[in-house]
């Protein structure tokens, strides 16, 4: 089987794919100073639908992980919010073709994916496996599916 490594998620490595959400860097203080606001971190993009906030329970997984499924959405983004602190794995690829990345979070950091990015599925590695979820909400399908004939195996 292949294999890829994960790395750590960091802005300019996930740019091709879509943006990293985090409470750091630039900021403006609201709430009479008590509140730092990190303003516009991600370019939602629902097409001519709605956007939507849904909460994801998923099963956790483990590395060593078999990536033998990318998905994407070709009519809008979709952002994920972890609602815990743990990290969570995240697997992009330009194609179906090309050789897929994986993205290990910090456990602090959420992420928004681009339109049309290839992606697997939502694969946190600890309990509870709790999200809040951005995406778009229209009456058209709005997903791909590629399978992996010769599945990746996902180490650390």
């Amino acid at each position: 089987m292949r294999q890829i490594r994960t790395e750590p998620l960091t802005a300019p490595a996930f740019a091709p794919f879509g943006d990293v959400l985090e409470a750091t860097g630039l900021h403006r203080l609201i709430n009479a100073g008590l509140c730092r606001r990190h303003h516009d971190l991600a370019r939602l993009d629902f097409g001519d639908a709605r956007g939507g906030l849904s909460i994801f329970h998923a099963e956790p997984r483990a590395l060593p992980y078999t990536l033998d499924l990318i998905e994407r959405h070709p009519d809008g983004s979709q952002a994920f919010l972890p609602m815990t602190e743990h990290p969570f794995l995240i697997l992009v690829a330009p194609d179906p073709q090309s050789p897929p990345r994986a993205f290990l979070t910090d456990g602090h950091q959420g992420i928004n994916l681009h339109r049309g990015t290839w992606h697997g599925v939502l694969t946190p590695l600890s309990a509870p496996g709790l999200f809040a979820v951005l995406d778009r909400i229209g009456s058209t399908a709005n997903l791909e599916e590629h399978h992996y004939a010769d599945p990746w195996i996902v180490v650390a």
